[in-house]
């Protein structure tokens, strides 16, 4: 993996359960707090069964995004998505400087996410105007999820069981390093 022009933005995509959120998981906990900026989805369980799933930031803000007993216009199987929740979750992160050194970590780009179109927007603008992007993407999706894997301007990497330990480590230091290429240039302006 090369840095690519503008920044390294790095999708991550693989089967459920293979490690994309281990990985990104790993890399947040390396990052200076100051320095990072995003989310993880995480499941909800009762009684051992996944019935919904949270939202939450990096800096501890957390929101339900979707359950089995939301009554909602919006829904990914039998889900019930939040759409307002989720978009308090892309305010609050919008209201966070994007700083050429941040680097934003977002688990994941999802069906359940791509239906607010602020979420969207957030990911465009955070696509444009980001030097340093690790996200997990669902392996498939609707057509924004598929042309943000084929930008010329991010790394589409594929975890496999195979593969996961030593890419995500490469992963992880290919990040680290950029950001500290990114603080480097950053004092001595």
């Amino acid at each position: 993996m090369t840095e690519m022009k503008g920044g390294l933005k790095i999708l991550i995509t693989g089967k459920p359960g293979v490690g994309k959120t281990t990985c990104v998981e790993r890399l947040a906990r390396q990052l200076p707090a100051d320095r990072r900026l995003g989310f993880f989805t995480r499941e909800i369980r009762e009684k051992g069964r996944r019935v919904g799933f949270a939202i939450e930031t990096l800096d501890g803000m957390r929101r339900t995004l979707s359950h089995v007993r939301f009554s909602s216009p919006h829904r990914v199987g039998k889900y019930g998505v939040d759409v307002p929740a989720l978009d308090a979750i892309v305010a609050h992160l919008e209201a966070q400087p994007l700083l050429p050194s941040t680097v934003v970590v977002v688990d994941e780009i999802g069906k359940m996410e791509s239906i607010s179109p602020r979420f969207r927007q957030w990911m465009e603008r955070v696509l444009h105007e980001s030097r340093l992007l690790v996200a997990t993407i669902a392996i498939r999706g609707d057509a924004w999820m598929e042309s943000l894997k084929q930008r010329p301007d991010v790394k589409r990497v594929e975890l496999t069981m195979a593969n996961r330990e030593e890419t995500c480590a490469a992963i992880v230091q290919q990040v680290l390093q950029a950001l500290e290429e990114v603080n480097g240039k950053e004092n001595r302006c």
